[in-house]
């Protein structure tokens, strides 16, 4: 299941950004990002589940009239764990603002990004093996937050945490908090 929402996560992905390409002068796709964080690390709740995630996620250009709500860029993503435990697809909206500007005498910066969004899995729902979670809800909200260096215009390394969870709308609630690193190539 995790390799047909990754497979699907991808297609999209793809006929989305050959459509708008052709479609519009301003670039479809602002951000590609890839990272390696740690599974279920038990920040916000308790460790259960084990392995690294492999991340990915592509961030779009904002569209005209989200300057209301301050411009945050659309994105969409996912997380395959290496251990073959808890795989998610996620989407939402990443706001981002530069802390630090200009540090050593060339374009480079210091940002902190945040998202909001919901996120799909193919983990257990209301029972699951000791190894895994009990996530309560095939679909989950998704946070995330990101403390970045960009090193030159087009290139970017950040550390990274994010956290999915029904919010207690559902009889079980065992989020997974995952956490890392990434590295970003804008367009």
């Amino acid at each position: 299941m995790a390799r047909n929402l990754t497979s699907v996560l991808v297609g999209v992905t793809l006929l989305v950004g050959m459509a708008a390409t052709a479609a519009a002068q301003v670039p479809l796709v602002s951000e590609f990002k890839i990272g390696v964080l740690a599974h279920d690390v038990g920040f916000l709740d308790h460790h259960v589940e084990a392995g690294a995630d492999v991340n990915f996620e592509m961030l779009f250009t904002p569209p005209d009239g989200f300057e209301v709500i301050g411009s945050p860029r659309p994105h969409i993503g996912g997380s395959v764990n290496t251990a073959g435990k808890t795989d998610d697809g996620y989407f939402g909206l990443t706001w981002g603002i530069s802390l630090l500007q200009t540090l050593f005498g060339w374009s480079d910066s210091v940002f902190l990004n945040g998202s909001l969004g919901g996120a799909v899995h193919d983990g257990h729902l209301d029972s699951a093996p000791p190894d895994r979670k009990k996530l309560g809800s095939s679909i989950l909200f998704r946070e995330s937050a990101e403390l970045g260096y960009q090193v030159t215009p087009n290139l970017s390394v950040s550390a990274f945490l994010d956290h999915m969870s029904n919010a207690n709308l559902a009889g079980h609630n065992a989020g997974i908090t995952d956490a890392g690193a990434r590295l970003g190539v804008r367009f």
